[in-house]
């Protein structure tokens, strides 16, 4: 697994937490797989916090780009009230 930066891990967390991210944008941008960022979920978080964000987007379709439906507002990686991000850097953020 690859090292990251607080920063890097906690915008990874914030995605993995979004319902409308799918593990396909997070791997596009930071290079890690589903099961990567499954591991440092369990990692960084208290456990029962870890079960309840597990219970909540196992099988969910917005967080898997192939069990969405083809609807274009969907295809999207974020959210259009998202900030704006571009390949691992986060502009207008404190």
């Amino acid at each position: 697994m690859e090292v990251f930066t607080e920063r890097e891990i906690d915008r990874i967390i914030e995605m993995a937490w979004e319902d409308r991210t799918p593990f396909e944008a997070i791997s596009f941008q930071f290079g890690i797989k589903e099961q990567e960022v499954i591991e440092l979920m369990r990692r960084e978080m208290k456990p029962t916090s870890f079960k309840m964000w597990r219970k909540r987007v196992q099988g969910r379709k917005t967080k898997h780009a192939k069990l969405r439906e083809l609807d274009p507002q969907e295809t999207r990686f974020k959210c259009s009230r998202q900030r704006q991000i571009t390949h691992n850097k986060i502009s207008k953020r404190k």
